[in-house]
């Protein structure tokens, strides 16, 4: 029930266009990210536990 309240509200008083520029931004540096991990993979390092990284041993 609250998220129509909420499209209701946003319907009466969109936001700004800075404001989608920056949804916008993030949301595309988000998937940047996303593509390059799935491109090239996790490193190992960055990984809890497993032991892969010069001060974890």
């Amino acid at each position: 029930m609250i998220h129509l309240l909420r499209m209701a509200r946003w319907a009466r008083h969109p936001p700004s266009w800075k404001r989608v520029k920056l949804v916008l931004i993030v949301l595309g540096l988000c998937l940047a990210l996303l593509g390059i991990e799935w491109i090239f993979g996790w490193p190992e390092v960055l990984t809890p536990n497993s032991g892969g990284g010069r001060f974890m041993r």
